[in-house]
């Protein structure tokens, strides 16, 4: 953890950090539901669960763009500094040292924002959501169009169900996403 990204993260009113951590903890709870990795072939691997953290965190931080204004900044910010510090302890707990921690945070961070942006633009029309899915979520792995598919309606389904969440629901943790994949 950075000396600035701590003392911001201890600067931080506690009520904006409950609620950072609220919304972090139910997209973490969404990313792990287990027909991902069993029906949908989601690979169970350190990539295909970070995979999955970032395509539900994309979700709500588009949202929370969407709503605009500061109490949103602030949500997305207390969000994104739980999202890195659990991802760092993480990486910590899988033996890494000190010296490539960082790197590695790093490292996720623009992984994270890349698939962001493609799936922002992927839902926006600009581009392939199916293409998005394939290259990001089943890089390694290859996935039947059917797979493809099924996610594809699940993600469209969980960014409607985001959309409708108002700015007091994502600070209590209610994203809006499906309770499963299969949800309509």
């Amino acid at each position: 953890m950075s000396v600035l990204g701590f003392l911001r993260r201890k600067l931080r009113p506690r009520s904006e950090v409950e609620a950072g951590r609220a919304l972090y903890f139910a997209l973490l709870a969404q990313a792990r539901l287990p027909a991902f990795y069993g029906s949908l072939g989601v690979p169970d691997t350190i990539d295909g669960r970070f995979d999955m953290v970032a395509l539900h965190a994309a979700l709500a931080f588009r949202r929370l763009r969407s709503l605009g204004g500061r109490d949103a900044d602030v949500l997305s910010d207390a969000t994104f500094d739980i999202m890195t510090a659990d991802l760092e302890r993480s990486i910590r707990e899988l033996g890494v040292g000190d010296a490539g921690v960082a790197r590695r945070v790093k490292t996720m961070a623009r992984a994270f924002y890349g698939r962001a942006q493609a799936y922002e633009r992927a839902l926006a029309g600009t581009e392939s959501l199916e293409d998005a899915l394939r290259r990001n979520v089943f890089g390694t792995v290859v996935a039947d169009d059917a797979t493809v598919a099924r996610l594809t309606g699940y993600v469209r389904r969980a960014a409607a169900g985001a959309d409708r969440q108002s700015l007091d629901d994502l600070k209590a943790g209610h994203t809006g996403f499906p309770p499963t994949p299969y949800a309509a």
